[in-house]
């Protein structure tokens, strides 16, 4: 499984900052068999090979936890690459002298799975405020008027409830995602996408009386 870096990080976990004291010495002889210890020095100094070795090491360890939690090859595959993606670009935040690299790339799993359960309610909600309550089976005409009800409410919404809605539904950005790139509050893009949502339902409920 090869790790491919994305554009732009998902997700930082909350890590303590490395330490200002120099790296504890290499521990005595025997000590250290398996290697671990030296690999996390290895690791937080940027060592391209540690992340290699990390990889091949425990991979295998996040992908089961993240397929335990989540129940799909697909997120877990995901998450996987994710903790790793993470794991390198944040090995500035990772202290050899206070943690051992296995357990803290199993902290930075947990924040991925629960990013990756968060990702699926909100996809969940958005689903279902998207979706008019049924009375009887659409026709193919009735799902038709239903984009087009969609998209020329999208173009009567003024920005950013357009950017904001766009991003989510289209685009699948999380909340933080789109407050990040349209450097907005957190609030205020809940606050836009509760009301395009509310005006969409609106929409459908007239548009649906009149058919």
């Amino acid at each position: 499984m090869l790790v491919t870096l994305p554009p732009t990080p998902t997700h930082r976990p909350e890590e303590p900052p490395v330490s200002a004291r120099e790296p504890s010495p290499a521990r005595a002889a025997g000590e250290d068999p398996d290697g671990v210890d030296q690999l996390g020095r290895d690791f937080a100094a940027g060592d391209e090979h540690a992340i290699r070795e990390a990889y091949v090491r425990w991979s295998t360890l996040v992908h089961t936890l993240a397929l335990r939690s989540l129940g799909t090859t697909a997120e877990a595959e995901e998450v996987t690459q994710q903790v790793f993606v993470e794991a390198w670009r944040g090995r500035h935040r990772f202290d050899p002298t206070r943690a051992r690299l296995p357990a803290w790339l199993v902290g930075i799993t947990r924040h991925a799975i629960a990013d990756a359960h968060e990702r699926r309610t909100r996809d969940r909600k958005l689903a279902d405020a998207a979706t008019p309550p049924p009375a009887t089976v659409a026709s193919a005409d009735d799902r038709v008027v239903d984009r087009l009800v969609i998209a020329d409410e999208l173009d009567r919404l003024g920005d950013p409830q357009r950017t904001i809605l766009r991003l989510a539904f289209y685009d699948d950005l999380t909340h933080d995602q789109i407050a990040t790139r349209l450097d907005l509050p957190l609030g205020t893009v809940k606050s836009h996408l509760r009301r395009s949502l509310a005006r969409l339902r609106t929409r459908w409920e007239v548009d649906g009386a009149l058919r």
